[in-house]
């Protein structure tokens, strides 16, 4: 299945076949499909704890922009690119509204 493109208008969500939690002061992810971990730096699990319903991606650039005060160029940029490799992991879902 062809990947959705991901802009600001799209709605994310965390999908369902996975779990996280904090270890050792890091955020995690566990694919319960494939058994595979994945570990999130703070900015990750910011946007990680902002998707665990759906969100407009637009919502999730304004949070984290707020949150680290990065420009709002760089800030989309990172966003879009994070929620895509979520994305290719098959992590999340990803619908255009």
């Amino acid at each position: 299945m062809e990947p959705t493109m991901i802009d600001e208008s799209s709605v994310v969500v965390a999908a369902d076949h996975q779990t996280s939690t904090e270890v050792d002061g890091e955020s995690v992810i566990l694919d319960l499909e494939e058994g595979i971990y994945y570990g999130l730096n703070p900015s990750g699990a910011c946007i990680w704890s902002e998707i665990q319903e759906p969100v407009k991606v637009k919502e999730v650039v304004n949070k984290i922009s707020d949150e680290y005060d990065m420009g709002a160029e760089t800030c989309h940029n990172d966003v879009i690119s994070f929620l895509q490799s979520l994305q290719s992991e098959g992590l999340i879902r990803v619908k255009k509204d």
